[in-house]
């Protein structure tokens, strides 16, 4: 089983950013506190799941997370909000 890896989930955070415009400086790592309040807020919030297929196979999904792949992002970004916070997996 291939472990989870947070260097990757960050590089994929800053890749999807710079593919989005935007700068590293906006990119944020939410604490659990931040995050329960954007949950409170769903019509705020677009919830990515950039993993690949595999990965959400081992690991499992998480409810209300939009699923696309990182190989991906880049030919689907018109299906991301760009008025809404994204929190990406």
């Amino acid at each position: 089983m291939r472990a989870f890896c947070w260097a990757c989930v960050l590089a994929s955070v800053l890749a999807f950013a710079f593919a989005c415009g935007q700068s590293a400086t906006k990119v944020k790592e939410l604490s659990a506190e931040e995050l329960a309040r954007l949950l409170e807020q769903p019509d705020k919030v677009f919830f990515l799941d950039v993993r690949e297929p595999y990965e959400i196979q081992m690991l499992g999904s998480v409810k209300g997370y939009v699923n696309i792949p990182m190989s991906q992002l880049p030919a689907r970004l018109g299906e991301v909000p760009k008025n809404k916070v994204i929190v990406t997996l």
